[in-house]
């Protein structure tokens, strides 16, 4: 099985291209912070090159920029190529079977970070009910239970 899920954050802002067959392919960098920290307490990264297709390529072009976070699901797939020096090189990339924009928006459609939506977002006027919660009276004197010694397991 090759499924890989990654959370991280854009590195830079992505730029889309179109192959000769007019297919979108997007490529862009993750950031993902590993779990530990370095001996100072500083928190360590590694950097992913992921790549993105057709409305996926065209959606992240549009809103997503440097600095977003970003849940990425997808496969590896290694590929080679001959550097110019005559060696073989390998280059592994994750190709994006879906990708979610994680950074929140604030009340006005803008993001948090350094970019926004292109397009109006509908706004939602949602208010959530309000709920009362019950009332106990822990006075012990009004608790009246009629338990037989019969009743009892034990």
């Amino acid at each position: 099985m090759n499924r890989v899920f990654l959370t991280g954050r854009i590195t830079k802002d992505p730029e889309i291209r179109y192959s000769s067959t007019g297919v979108a392919v997007l490529s862009f960098s993750l950031a993902v912070d590993r779990q530990t920290r370095d001996a100072s307490g500083t928190r360590q990264a590694d950097f992913f090159n992921c790549t993105a297709f057709r409305n996926q390529a065209e959606f992240i072009s549009r809103y997503v920029k440097k600095g977003y976070m970003l849940a990425v699901e997808g496969r590896l797939q290694t590929r080679t190529y001959q550097a110019q020096d005559g060696s073989n090189r390998y280059v592994t990339d994750i190709i994006c079977d879906q990708v979610e924009n994680l950074t929140p928006r604030q009340n006005n459609n803008e993001l948090v970070g350094n970019g926004t939506f292109n397009q109006p977002m509908p706004n939602n006027n949602y208010q959530a009910p309000t709920y009362q919660a019950p009332s106990y009276n822990n006075n012990e004197d009004d608790i009246s239970l009629n338990v037989d010694d019969d009743d009892l397991p034990f």
